[in-house]
């Protein structure tokens, strides 16, 4: 059976660092993008099972490369758990409103990993 894929959008080693380990720790296959214009792109011809993007970016407009990925018919399944930190509460609401799955603190992401990752891939 093929490892499920997880694409990462990061600038900062952490926490992302951290999370692309704990992610290959679960058996999954990452793959880290530096560019939010060409996230969409990936997105689409590698097929994620998940994408995990830091909204704290200098070069990249991440919560315009969430909304992108909503609009695309191909992309626009895939979960995104978006993360940030705690005082940075304008690109969280910015991230929701744009279409990101789940949008938490860069702090609780590594503490509650599990339980967002099945919040995010719950099934309607």
């Amino acid at each position: 059976m093929a490892q499920p894929l997880a694409l990462f959008l990061y600038e900062k080693l952490l926490p992302s660092g951290q999370l692309v380990n704990r992610f290959q720790d679960k058996g999954y296959r990452v793959q880290s993008i530096g560019a939010a214009a060409t996230l969409l792109d990936h997105a689409d011809r590698e097929k994620p099972m998940l994408l995990m993007v830091d909204l704290e970016s200098r070069l990249n407009d991440v919560c315009e490369a969430i909304r992108q990925l909503k609009k695309n018919n191909s992309t626009a399944h895939i979960p995104i758990i978006a993360y940030a930190s705690a005082s940075k509460t304008t690109l969280h609401e910015e991230a929701r409103a744009a279409g990101a799955t789940l949008v938490v603190t860069d702090a609780a992401i590594l503490v509650h990993l599990d339980q967002f990752l099945d919040q995010a891939l719950q099934l309607d």
